[in-house]
């Protein structure tokens, strides 16, 4: 098991799965109970890092539902027994699903739908773990970012050195732009990002060196 990212007392595991490599994340405060952000494939592999890593999961957070976020719901939402918590305004893309996956001829298990709703500034606890969610559409219509003192899990809306994709159904450049301005360039420089995809940066980085925000 790869050693967590550590935030003063919070851990956080970014697990690249599946074949589009799409980074699920566990994260934890320091009573060991926590959230397991968008598990995108790999289910089996993510519920042995749950086991391993000794972590409560309270519940399953999407930040969107593109399928390659959501592929390992069904099975870890059944073997945590735990709820699905996503913003409304994704749930067809959720429903959708399977036949998205079919267009890349990538297996995939259609989950049930969520539990639960998310709505902008929401707040999530589990032991002395907060996480508060902030509405960033644009890559996504109901895509929301999850900040932590120190963090941000930011799916698929700010890369290291790039964006989110706007080319998908529902997607909207000027929009995103603007919601990464407002939602994520005002947090503190020193504030870590991780995204669905690739390497994790910080917002300073990104407002000096990403191409698409000078």
């Amino acid at each position: 098991m790869s050693a967590p990212f550590t935030h003063g007392a919070l851990r956080l595991w970014s697990v690249p799965t599946g074949p589009i490599q799409e980074n699920a994340i566990l994260i934890a405060g320091a009573g060991n109970e926590g959230f397991l952000i968008d598990p995108g494939d790999d289910a089996e592999r993510l519920l042995t890092l749950v086991r391993g890593s000794g972590v409560t999961v309270r519940g399953i957070l999407l930040t969107h539902a593109h399928f390659d976020h959501i592929g390992a719901v069904q099975p870890l939402r059944e073997a945590l027994q735990v709820p699905v918590w996503l913003h409304p305004a994704d749930l067809p893309l959720y429903r959708a699903g399977a036949q998205s996956a079919a267009r890349w001829n990538l297996p995939f298990i259609q989950p049930a739908d969520p539990d639960h709703e998310i709505t902008p500034g929401q707040t999530f606890t589990a032991g002395d773990l907060t996480l508060t969610a902030r509405f960033l559409p644009g890559h996504a219509p109901g895509h929301v970012v999850f900040t932590a003192p120190g963090l941000v899990v930011a799916g698929d809306t700010l890369f290291r050195g790039g964006i989110g994709r706007t080319d998908l159904p529902g997607g909207n450049h000027p929009q995103l732009l603007a919601g990464i301005r407002e939602q994520l360039l005002t947090l503190p420089g020193d504030t870590t990002v991780y995204p669905g995809h690739g390497p994790r940066t910080t917002i300073a980085t990104e407002i000096q060196t990403n191409p698409f925000l000078q």
